[in-house]
């Protein structure tokens, strides 16, 4: 039987040794040294057979956007249990913990960013967001069906990205459902750090915004490239690849893609966990030069407190039905519970009564949360958001968490 408790700030490097075990993997000190920051931020749980960390699990503070406001949202990462301790319920007792936790704390929602598909569902989380790897073929000019923005485009030092580019990030981020928020301690150690983990032969972030200093600003984009190569027998075109680009416009847009695919030495751009909606798939003329190499499925959802997460965002247009919830990792979210809401909000979910004789709105829809059928919003048979921005960075894949 293993005891779940907190893992201490002085537990952080044991726990980092754990992980590093279960993921196969080796950082070098700076890594390691930015993995033990980003855990001291977090919370952290661990599972323990007497003394020996057998399992661990950490939540990032996220707040996440849903329609008309944002909840809070914890964002697990580094989920690991040892290999000597698989299928004996270390997983499922870390997982049972955090979501009594989260619920306590008065987080309605907590997501991840699922390395394996098959193991979250079982603890009722589901796909709420579909994401897109899109490659541009750069060997010839980006043929678009719109002009794009005339105004300057210009580079800015990484040192300096984060108060010119973040609050257009966060404007952006609350125009969308489905965004988790982003600390300075992520934007500089995840998103602008200066080594890429998983490939060291990409170069630095580099950061391009649209319009002259001084102006406001109506989109960026983060991006990486990579020299081309020749290994005698194929030769592998330069590389651009996109961490990140936010446009106010479509315009923009086609002003930001326009450069990224005009940059010298490269013949691919590729940009990962783009949006489902993305405007570049409409505005781009030749749909052979932009290609969706890639769909899946990318954040993931559990409702910790159902009635608080679908009561607490607006809703498209007015609603008004009964779910019959069955949720046995938490059983406070069971029961009958009457949703009425619509864009202005709902109203408190109340229980609704078992007797018979009610009348449309008592007819309850059946929304089981078990295995093979997670419970999010209304039971919803696909994803809540079109969106799969802010997907983890490539240098940050290592982790769980959006």
């Amino acid at each position: 039987m293993v005891d779940i408790r907190e893992v201490p700030e002085d537990g952080i490097a044991r726990a980092q040794e754990h992980a590093y075990l279960v993921f196969h993997d080796r950082p070098e000190p700076e890594g390691r040294a930015r993995h033990h920051a980003l855990l001291s931020r977090c919370d952290r749980l661990g599972a323990y057979d007497g003394d020996t960390l057998v399992g661990f699990m950490a939540a990032h503070p996220f707040r996440l956007t849903v329609p008309g406001t944002e909840l809070a949202c914890p964002g697990l990462t580094f989920v690991s249990v040892a290999p000597t301790h698989r299928r004996r319920g270390v997983l499922t007792a870390l997982m049972d913990e955090q979501l009594r936790r989260a619920r306590a704390a008065g987080s309605p929602l907590v997501c991840l960013w699922a390395s394996e598909a098959a193991i979250y569902g079982r603890f009722g989380y589901g796909p709420a967001t579909q994401g897109l790897t899109i490659e541009i073929d750069s060997s010839r000019p980006l043929a678009l069906r719109i002009a794009p923005d005339p105004r300057p485009l210009r580079l800015v030092d990484p040192a300096d990205a984060l108060a010119v580019i973040g609050p257009r990030h966060e404007a952006a981020r609350r125009t969308r459902a489905g965004r988790p928020s982003r600390s300075p301690a992520r934007w500089t150690e995840e998103w602008l750090c200066e080594q890429d983990e998983e490939d060291e032969e990409l170069g630095p972030p580099r950061i391009l915004v649209l319009g002259a200093p001084g102006e406001p600003l109506e989109g960026y984009v983060l991006y990486r490239t990579k020299q081309e190569s020749d290994d005698g027998t194929a030769r592998t075109p330069g590389l651009v690849r996109v961490d990140e680009l936010e446009a106010a416009t479509p315009a923009v847009a086609a002003a930001l893609w326009t450069y990224l695919a005009s940059l010298d030495l490269t013949g691919t751009v590729r940009a990962w966990g783009r949006p489902a909606d993305d405007p570049l798939l409409s505005f781009a003329a030749d749909r052979d030069q932009v290609r969706v190499t890639a769909q899946y499925p990318a954040l993931w959802l559990r409702l910790a407190d159902v009635r608080q997460a679908l009561t607490a965002r607006s809703w498209a247009a007015p609603v008004e039905l009964v779910l019959d919830l069955a949720d046995p990792r938490v059983p406070a979210n069971a029961g009958r519970f009457r949703l009425k809401a619509g864009p202005d909000g709902a109203t408190k979910g109340s229980r609704a009564g078992h007797g018979g004789g009610g009348g449309r709105a008592d007819r309850p829809r059946r929304c089981p949360a078990q295995a093979g059928s997670p419970i999010r919003a209304a039971a919803m048979p696909k994803p809540l958001f079109r969106t799969a921005l802010d997907s983890p960075p490539p240098c940050r894949r290592r982790s769980s968490s959006p």
